[in-house]
């Protein structure tokens, strides 16, 4: 029986492996289609995309009677891809850079996303009116993502133009239509393809981590926090490790900022909808103030724009740090 659980732990993960890779081509060539920047396609798209296997384990766990375990696994999930995702990205990519200034809009909306989830969580429970709270702050943070223009942004035809010498006639402006990319239906079937291996990979992942979890005598609290939220951040976990080994750390990051944002408005606000949400005191001890921590850091670093591969390691330190007190190591 262990050995048949090992197997579909490793036939998931080969699984959410090429199913992010087919999310990852596909998405980004639909979204710079309609003319969305790469990192927004993290933000939207792809965050949106690797984020359906903890909204889905979570309606399964309310399903099952199990109220504590969706705020478990999305403070877990966002531990680990700010820790671990970002740690990892990180080192495959040597040093994650991004042209985006995310000071004036995304690190303060990642800042404010957290803060008004901690002060609902404060209590240890989420009721329905704090779930439409969570679920409205998600809708603000989306449409202002999409919206938000950058008034100090220069245009590629203005430093053509500037940098023309006066003696020579000017330069036509560059036609944006000629390179814009396009895409066709096959696109949008294999992004949906990718989506399905992500969530039913993840699905099944988690269930044979569980299971083979309890062959070990693993306490259910800390399933939660660790292996749970582990299995659902791999695709983050695939997808931005992707994106950094092919230089694209927009996309990366961008995936990073609305995963996170939207596991604690979205994966969080939900489940609350249906049924009041509790939080157990290892998660409240241990893991709320750990996701503070970390997202302090992914801020201090978001403010330099650059993620070297040596804090890549040090976040990884943390992660294990984290990870054995939870076990009880020390």
């Amino acid at each position: 029986m262990m050995l048949m659980w090992i197997g579909i732990f490793l036939v998931s993960l080969l699984v959410m492996l090429k199913g992010a890779d087919f999310f990852l081509n596909s998405s980004e060539r639909i979204g710079l289609a309609i003319g969305l920047s790469p990192f927004i396609i993290g933000v939207t798209i792809i965050a949106a995309g690797t984020s359906l296997p903890e909204l889905i384990s979570s309606l399964f766990a309310i399903a099952d009677g199990v109220v504590d375990i969706p705020v478990a696994n999305a403070i877990g999930s966002n531990i680990a891809n700010i820790l671990l995702v970002i740690g990892v990205s990180a080192i495959i990519g040597r040093r994650m850079v991004i042209d985006k200034d995310l000071i004036n809009l995304d690190l303060p909306l990642l800042a404010t996303s957290t803060a008004l989830f901690v002060v609902i969580a404060w209590d240890k429970v989420i009721t329905f009116p704090e779930a439409i709270i969570l679920l409205i702050g998600h809708i603000i943070y989306f449409l202002y993502s999409i919206l938000y223009k950058e008034e100090s942004m220069i245009s590629p035809d203005d430093i053509l133009l500037s940098k023309q010498p006066k003696d020579e006639p000017a330069v036509e402006p560059l036609d944006s239509t000629k390179k814009k990319p396009s895409f066709r239906m096959r696109d949008v079937g294999l992004m949906i393809v990718g989506a399905l291996g992500l969530i039913f990979g993840a699905q099944y992942l988690i269930k044979s981590v569980i299971t083979l979890s309890e062959f070990w005598s693993i306490a259910p609290g800390i399933i939660a926090v660790t292996a749970v939220a582990f299995g659902t951040s791999l695709p983050e976990l695939l997808v931005s490790g992707m994106a950094a080994y092919k230089g694209k750390a927009e996309v990366a990051l961008g995936n990073i900022f609305g995963s996170n944002v939207f596991n604690l408005l979205v994966v969080v606000g939900v489940p609350a909808l249906f049924t009041e949400l509790t939080i157990d005191e290892g998660t409240f001890t241990y893991g709320l103030p750990f996701l503070i921590i970390a997202t302090l850091l992914f801020i201090f670093s978001g403010i330099s724009r650059k993620i070297h591969h040596w804090e890549g390691a040090f976040y990884l330190l943390i992660y294990v740090v984290f990870t054995a007190k939870l076990f009880g190591l020390f």
